[in-house]
């Protein structure tokens, strides 16, 4: 049974830096595609970055120079650093893994910058 399990999130003041991390048991991490997505209020849920098994990453525009996935693949997580965050990175952050072709969700996290 595949879990992913976040953590992380909060109130940050534009400018501050947050990390979040997702731990997923079930799965064979090296072997996985890991992704965070996000979902602001009234808006489509949107990838945000994602790290393939081969350790490519991608971001959405709006998160390059500012946020960075990484992997560590002996503890199965997948990390996502933001920096300089802004009002408009407000969200649920949501963990993704494709594993065996099916892609799994975690709960979510709430970020939220506001001075």
């Amino acid at each position: 049974q595949v879990q992913l399990v976040e953590s992380g999130g909060g109130l940050v003041q534009p400018g501050g830096s947050l990390r979040l991390s997702c731990n997923a048991s079930g799965i064979i991490a090296r072997l996985a595609a890991m992704a965070w997505y996000r979902q602001a209020p009234g808006k489509q849920r949107e990838l945000v970055a994602g790290i393939n098994s081969g350790g490519k990453t991608t971001y959405v525009d709006s998160v390059k120079g500012r946020f960075t996935i990484s992997r560590d693949n002996a503890k199965n997580t997948v990390s996502l650093q933001m920096n300089s965050l802004k009002p408009e990175d407000t969200a649920v952050y949501f963990c993704n893994v494709i594993w065996n072709k099916i892609g799994y969700w975690g709960q979510g996290t709430q970020v939220t910058v506001s001075s």
